[in-house]
């Protein structure tokens, strides 16, 4: 059968992903697929460096503004959409091009783990979302640590949706939900795949990051989480654990100031890089542009175009 083509762009926040995306869409004749777990949701958009109507260019992005966020997007959700988003991109003659640092969200596309067919406890969810209110998310982070610290290694402990899910896998099947996505693992065959990760050095991204996070200051992010808590979305949502949010709640809460607020905040997104390095250096297909050794948009775009000129047809 004939593959469908995709093309995939991955890295660390801040690296550059969203002005190279659009570039290789205009060359190309794609259209974007976001794969950030953050920025399918509306009104969330300082906090998430969510891409403005004018940064698009005219290209047409999907999967960005689709929930609002009390809404539990899934790994499972995100694979349907995007395959679905794939395919007719396919259909209309275009190439579809997924680019975001959600690691899970690009393995569900290009391996075959098995998410439809897992096995479903609302109780035992109900359960452990009441413990976690009562008790905080660490305490059934602990818990997950026990019986799967692979799981708990990969999953952030704020991120209560996924340790939940980890926890009723196991009691449901007796096994680690980690040894299910090994034994699942497997590549999909479907598409024709080139893969182009952008990194650069480590001290040069990380003044990047920070420098995001002061204008992302400046440009409102704190009247964006007010504007949110005021909408009457809880601060217990997995989209107000995201990094940007949970850090100014505590702030609007008087936790700590300002100043000190904005320093978690960017240690925290560091933190968050470097878990996105590690989490695709894994992965053999990425063929990396170091981003820094460019001088020009133009320059890592004619390079990302070697690449798929060499790596495939696409154009």
């Amino acid at each position: 059968m004939n593959k469908k083509p995709l093309l995939m762009l991955v890295g660390p926040t801040a690296v550059g992903k969203t002005n190279l995306s659009v570039e290789l869409a205009k060359a190309l004749n794609g259209e974007i697929i976001s794969a950030d777990s953050m920025q399918i949701y509306e009104y969330m958009d300082i906090g998430t460096a969510k891409i403005t109507d004018v940064e698009k260019k005219g290209i047409v992005h999907h999967l960005i503004d689709e929930v609002t966020p009390e809404v539990d997007f899934s790994v499972s959700d995100f694979q349907k959409k995007a395959s679905s988003y794939i395919d007719d991109i396919v259909s209309r003659g275009k190439l579809p091009i997924v680019v975001g640092g959600t690691g899970l969200y690009i393995n569900s596309l290009i391996y075959d783990l098995d998410f439809t067919s897992s096995v479903s406890n609302w109780n035992l969810r109900y359960e452990y979302k009441e413990k976690a209110n009562a008790y905080g998310n660490e305490y059934i982070y602990d818990e997950l640590k026990n019986v799967d610290p692979l799981s708990a290694e990969r999953i952030h402990v704020n991120d209560t949706n996924r340790v939940i899910r980890a926890l009723e896998v196991y009691y449901e099947t007796g096994k680690p939900m980690s040894l299910c996505y090994k034994d699942f693992r497997k590549p999909r065959d479907e598409f024709d795949i080139v893969m182009i990760g952008l990194r650069m050095d480590r001290e040069k991204l990380y003044e990047r990051i920070n420098k995001r996070i002061d204008i992302m200051i400046e440009q409102g992010l704190i009247d964006e989480v007010k504007s949110l808590i005021d909408r009457g979305y809880s601060e217990n949502l997995t989209s107000m654990q995201a990094i940007g949010y949970k850090e100014v709640i505590s702030y609007l809460k008087d936790n700590c100031s300002l100043d000190e607020t904005v320093e978690i905040l960017k240690r925290q997104s560091r933190r968050y890089a470097k878990r996105q390095l590690t989490w695709f250096r894994k992965e053999k297909r990425v063929n990396w542009i170091d981003v820094d050794e460019f001088d020009t948009i133009d320059d890592i775009k004619k390079a990302a175009l070697d690449i798929i000129n060499r790596e495939s047809n696409f154009n």
